[in-house]
């Protein structure tokens, strides 16, 4: 007897196929029997005529290894037909970490994870693992080793490079956190301490992750002015490594730089030309979100969030930050006010009530509303926050997000943060891509667009027994009717469902069936 019995779906398989009708028998948690005719005996019976069914689909990127906790059924994410998430992102989150880092790296990850949980009772990667499994999360969980907390555990949160031993140091970090469950290493270079790291420090850290079959996930330095630069350095890095590169939510930022898309996959394939496997995850939207600070010029992040916070209360450095973002006394850094203006950057999240008014509102409209300058807004927010809040910066172009999509080295990410007024692409993503670039578009196909959601991120993250419906297969299963995908959540109002997934399945398990979630969490950590 099937414990589950899919009847009559039209299946996209996750291979690039075109769909089949079939029926789908399902026990535990495996694909037990693919076949035009089942007529086995059923614990439950769908029937999925009329929808499509695909493999869970799989989100290369997203912050929420704390939200978690406090939200485990993840309705946001199972609407999205999302069944697995690779967290650990951008070199900053909450594992491995000892006693004299965590107080700071709690500040630091505030505005990017949220303050979900005040007690972080682990250290090592293994602890935290665990502690994730046991909340029961509804979706399939993978955790890269973020860069930012194996130095600042060696080195504090110091602007300078590191040496031989401290390097000698990360490595075993490293090393211990792959062998206790992690995939792969990451850092974002645009984000204290990872962007003080200079390249031996990257090279002999990939050298690491490559040797342990892992990959190497970035944000660039640059994603602007410097783009193509930013490209070849992480290219550099990792075929000097022998290790697999995966570029964060690729993106061109700033009218100015517009149209380098073309550039930026040429020279990806040119890297991928002298043999080293090389893919991007991207969100199908023209703005993107982090940390409020991230405005400020990477040499006054050096010593962490409460030495920012002294400069910023300090007159005359605070008058100093003021003129590197205006421009003058121009230094080489990623300036979202350049990229964007005051106007293109908008308020998702704060803590404190006193600047609630301030969520979903640009830095040029508060400012307006104070009668403040936008630089004393940012000044002041920051401030009275302490570092925790986040921001969505618009600085794209439509053409250059489809000219991403179209290439075969992309998959889909949401790089959900959570808290205020998030961006959109947190309830979104997976239904936005097939709506607007399947259904409106036709940049790509249905069959290209699953494939990108499926087997190719399950692919570069070396799940062998996901991202495909064939038998043996564990059954993370979407079922869904394109026609009817469509993203509700918008800037205004970011925390709407998205409609068209009718039934989601997680390790065997019914996870999202109608009209919400079901009570069988069946979510775990793969290693």
């Amino acid at each position: 007897m099937l414990d589950l019995l899919i009847k009559k779906g039209k299946i996209l398989d996750g291979s690039g196929n075109p769909w089949y009708t079939a029926d789908i028998g399902v026990t535990g948690d495996e694909i037990v029997s693919i076949a035009k005719e089942i007529n086995d005996t059923a614990l439950d019976t769908i029937s999925a005529e009329g929808f499509y069914i695909a493999p869970g689909f799989i989100d290369m990127h997203t912050h929420w290894e704390l939200r978690v906790f406090a939200h485990p059924a993840e309705e946001e994410k199972l609407r999205q037909g999302i069944t697995t998430s690779l967290i650990g992102q951008d070199g900053l989150s909450v594992a491995p970490v000892n006693d004299d880092v965590k107080g700071d790296m709690k500040l630091r990850v505030s505005g990017l994870l949220g303050s979900y949980v005040d007690d972080w009772n682990w250290s090592e990667m293994s602890e935290y693992l665990g502690v994730l499994e046991k909340a029961h999360p509804a979706t399939n969980y993978m955790m890269l080793v973020p860069h930012g907390n194996i130095r600042s555990m060696v080195m504090g949160w110091e602007d300078r490079p590191s040496n031989t031993k401290e390097i000698e140091m990360m490595k075993s970090l490293l090393s211990d956190s792959m062998d206790k469950g992690a995939c792969g290493f990451s850092t974002g270079l645009i984000y204290p301490p990872g962007m003080y790291a200079q390249k031996e420090e990257l090279v002999e850290l990939c050298r690491v992750t490559g040797l342990k079959g892992g990959f190497f996930v970035v944000h660039m330095r640059d994603e602007g002015n410097n783009l193509i630069q930013s490209i070849k350095e992480v290219g550099e890095i990792c075929l000097e490594a022998k290790c697999p590169l995966h570029i964060s939510h690729l993106k061109v930022a700033g009218k100015k730089n517009w149209g380098k898309s073309e550039k930026a996959l040429d020279v990806i394939e040119s890297i991928r030309n002298l043999g080293l496997e090389v893919t991007f995850d991207q969100y199908p939207y023209t703005a993107g979100s982090t940390m409020l600070d991230a405005l400020i010029p990477p040499r006054f992040h050096s010593g962490g969030t409460h030495v920012l916070m002294d400069r910023l209360r300090d007159p005359k450095i605070s008058e100093e930050i003021r003129q590197v973002i205006d421009g003058d006394n121009r230094e080489k850094w990623e300036n979202w006010v350049e990229h964007c203006g005051w106007e293109g950057i908008l308020i998702n999240s704060v803590n404190s009530d006193t600047n609630r008014f301030t969520e979903g509102k640009t830095i040029s409209e508060i400012a307006r509303i104070t009668a403040q300058e936008p630089f004393e807004v940012l000044r002041n927010l920051l401030l009275s926050e302490e570092g925790h809040a986040t921001m969505t910066q618009f600085y794209g172009t439509e053409a250059d997000v489809r000219k991403f999509i179209k290439s075969d080295n992309m998959t889909l990410c949401t790089d959900s943060i959570a808290g205020g007024k998030p961006h959109p692409r947190s309830y979104g993503s997976t239904c936005r891509f097939i709506r607007k670039y399947v259904l409106e578009n036709a940049d790509i196909s249905l069959t290209q667009a699953i494939q990108r959601m499926t087997s190719r991120p399950a692919q570069v993250l070396g799940l062998k027994d996901r991202g495909l419906i064939r038998e043996g297969m564990k059954a993370d299963l979407v079922i869904f009717n394109p026609s009817r995908m469509a993203d509700k959540a918008t800037y205004e109002q970011p925390c709407r469902y998205s409609e068209g997934v009718s039934t989601v399945l997680v390790n065997g398990q019914i996870a999202l069936s109608g009209d919400g979630v079901t009570l069988k969490r069946n979510g775990r950590v793969l290693k």
